[in-house]
């Protein structure tokens, strides 16, 4: 378990993340798409507590693995023009 660290943002005082808000921001964290204070309040709690570094290491590796191992696939034509005739209707 890790404690609760405080940091110093663009000035202000704030409670970095717990291993909770961590593992609820993981993905984004990992798709470049989690906001900058946050990125930086998980960036700061990762560099105190070693469980969830562990755990983005893991996580990193296997979306590596993934992207390396699986073959890019798109849908058919038939299912766009299906999901959109669906959208359509629905409007």
């Amino acid at each position: 378990m890790c404690e609760v660290v405080t940091s110093e943002v663009h000035g202000r005082k704030n409670a970095a993340m717990l291993c909770d808000d961590v593992k609820r921001v993981l993905y984004f964290f990992l798709d470049g798409s989690l906001g900058e204070q946050k990125r930086q309040h998980l960036e700061i709690h990762l560099s105190t507590c070693a469980d969830c570094e562990t755990r983005v290491t893991i996580h990193r590796r296997l979306r590596g693995f993934l992207r390396r191992r699986l073959v890019p696939m798109s849908a058919p034509e038939t299912l766009r023009v299906r999901v959109v005739q669906s959208l359509r209707a629905a409007q």
